[in-house]
């Protein structure tokens, strides 16, 4: 037993010795993919279908191990339908976690869009409208459109290209009005198009019976975007900030402030993150 130990602490010491900045850089880059894998099941039904296949490789190894013939050929000809099946159960989380990665991209870093002092302005004059649409009881869902593209929503509602302005956008969102139902999505300071459809959630939401259908929405874009949505409840009037699936409520005009800015700057501070990621994934490459 002590010359087992003796020679499994060698073998340690000689990987050990082994192992480079190289190597380091590896595992930390293979450690950041499954933590984010991790982070895009949480709380989705996809979890629960890892725990299933974990158990059904569990199997099949046994099966190997154990030399049961049937079991094994089974499993061995039921792999390519197994890879098909994974990729249409798991269509949400792989579009998510494509869309991550392309956020990653050189490319994506030196064409995006995002123009921090716009969107400043553009909150600003949002908030104002919000405060009076909340005063009136006035529905509204108005989308910031950051890194992440949203041509695909803006095509379904009316092109605008305009400034944002309060006034222009308590025009779209008054009562009857051809636009008021859809969402404004807002580039920087520009409404792109109003009278948007946006996806609905693609999991059951807890407490969903007392969201509205606008809230919904918003959660819904949330999850496949990086924007940030504000939304004013027809019923209540109260304000709400939607942003990574996650819905802050009854907020005030500081609150608004607050949230939006605070987003604002976990933006960059993501994006100083994402950068340093990709020159050390450039890095691991050379």
């Amino acid at each position: 037993m002590a010359r087992y130990l003796l020679n499994l602490l060698g073998s340690v010491q000689g990987a050990v010795e082994k192992v480079g900045w190289v190597e380091v850089i590896d595992v930390l880059i293979v450690a950041v993919i499954l933590y984010q894998l991790l982070k895009l099941v949480r709380g989705t039904r996809a979890a629960e279908l890892i725990v299933g296949l974990v158990l059904l490789a569990l199997v099949g190894v046994i099966a190997s191990t154990l030399k049961l013939i049937l079991l094994t050929w089974l499993f061995t000809n039921a792999a390519p339908v197994v890879v098909i099946a994974l990729i249409v159960v798991f269509q949400p989380e792989l579009r998510r976690a494509l869309d991550q990665v392309g956020r990653l991209s050189h490319l994506n870093l030196q064409l995006s869009q995002f123009n921090p002092q716009a969107f400043n302005r553009g909150v600003a004059e949002a908030i104002r409208a919000a405060e009076r649409l909340s005063a009136r009881k006035t529905g509204a869902l108005i989308v910031f459109e950051r890194e992440v593209g949203l041509e695909d929503y803006a095509t379904t509602g009316v092109r605008i290209n305009g400034e944002l302005t309060a006034e222009f956008l308590q025009t779209i969102f008054f009562p009857n009005s051809p636009l008021h139902d859809g969402a404004v999505i807002v580039r920087g300071n520009v409404i792109v198009a109003a009278g948007c459809l946006l996806p609905m959630p693609e999991e059951r939401l807890r407490g969903a019976e007392r969201l509205g259908t606008r809230h919904r929405a918003a959660i819904g874009l949330s999850q496949v975007s990086d924007a940030i949505i504000m939304v004013v409840s027809e019923e209540t009037g109260s304000i709400s900030v939607v942003e990574d699936g996650e819905i802050n409520r009854n907020l005030d005009a500081e609150g608004l402030r607050t949230r939006l800015v605070g987003s604002l700057e976990r933006h960059r501070a993501a994006n100083g993150r994402s950068r340093s990621l990709a020159a050390l994934m450039a890095l691991g490459r050379r």
